[in-house]
């Protein structure tokens, strides 16, 4: 069942959203060569204590961390540890928060110092795709309006889209009804209407589409080893229109 939010349940997400922002800027400061996502993934804590939320993920189905740190050919889910980022390496980092109950979701993938061309493309036809997407979300419109929108581009600028993850709706839950893939044809599904707050979130690869799960249970990794950027916002529809949440 998709759940329809009040105006004062969306401001409850908002606040949580505007967390999730800050934190991530902060986040992004500190993506430089030689730190480690170990020391981010406890920076990151450090902020949620500042700000009076707790991080979404920390305990979520078991998830030991309070981001996910995902380098490289690393997709999602990816466990921050001890190696220090190098010079050229990419970083998604997806991280939620829940303030008063409600929760907001975001990620983005960032630059480790300078970055060759492909490195760089990706990470902003990623971004590109991910606006593509929020700006289908309107009321009126199909759930797989947002999924198709998202599909088009990435292809089109010769990237591939992870199947395995999708989007998904997001509230008192961080993850409620409806899932939201990022591929499909347009004009099915839900029709989109004000109330609904959605997670909308690319993975997109440089290679194939194929993804493997390490042994830990939890990290996606692409198959040819070749790198993958993520992007997220936690989005409200309004009478309006589209409201993006998780910004500062």
């Amino acid at each position: 069942m998709i759940v329809i939010k009040t105006a004062r349940e969306i401001d409850c997400m908002r606040q949580a959203g505007r967390v999730v922002a800050e934190v991530l800027e902060v986040l992004r400061e500190n993506i430089v060569p030689g730190v480690t996502t170990l020391e981010l993934d406890r920076l990151a804590e450090r902020e949620c204590a500042k700000r009076k939320a707790r991080p979404a993920f920390k305990g979520y189905g078991g998830f030991p961390f309070t981001i996910c740190a995902s380098p490289n050919e690393k997709v999602v889910h990816g466990f921050p540890d001890s190696d220090p980022l190098r010079e050229g390496d990419i970083l998604s980092v997806d991280f939620g928060v829940v303030v008063d109950g409600y929760f907001g979701d975001a990620a983005i993938t960032v630059p480790v110092g300078k970055i060759d061309g492909v490195r760089q493309r990706l990470i902003d036809v990623a971004s590109r795709a991910l606006h593509c997407g929020i700006e289908r979300a309107v009321p009126g419109g199909r759930l797989s309006d947002v999924s198709h929108a998202v599909q088009a581009y990435v292809e089109a600028q010769g990237f591939s889209i992870v199947r395995e993850f999708v989007g998904h709706g997001i509230g008192r839950q961080l993850h409620e009804s409806p899932q939201l893939p990022n591929f499909g044809p347009p004009g099915q599904g839900p029709r989109l209407k004000a109330g609904m707050t959605l997670a909308i979130e690319p993975m997109i690869n440089a290679g194939g589409p194929a993804v493997t799960i390490l042994e830990d249970g939890w990290t996606a990794v692409t198959v040819d080893g070749l790198p993958s950027a993520h992007f997220e916002h936690t989005v409200a529809i309004t009478e309006r229109g589209v409201e993006i949440l998780t910004q500062v």
